[in-house]
């Protein structure tokens, strides 16, 4: 996998990337993750990455962010 470049604004982007490559966002045994949908807030940040398998939520991921724009957390909610 080639190398990804990123920038300082893409900081929160890059935690993200790496949630979504570790196993907080690893599909449940036996599932396969087919649809993803995004849930934005009004500051145009990233709420909420519900994972689907068809039409099933399997898990979401829920994204808070610190006053100054960072990301603060992720959490998974089953």
């Amino acid at each position: 996998m080639p190398e990804i470049i990123w920038g300082r604004y893409q900081e929160a982007y890059q935690a993200i990337h790496n949630a979504i490559l570790s196993n907080i966002a690893s599909a449940p045994e036996n599932k396969k993750i087919t649809k993803i949908s995004l849930e934005w807030t009004d500051g145009k940040f990233l709420k909420k990455l519900k994972t689907y398998q068809e039409n099933e939520l399997l898990f979401t991921l829920e994204f808070t962010w610190n006053p100054d724009g960072t990301l603060k957390s992720i959490t998974r909610l089953e």
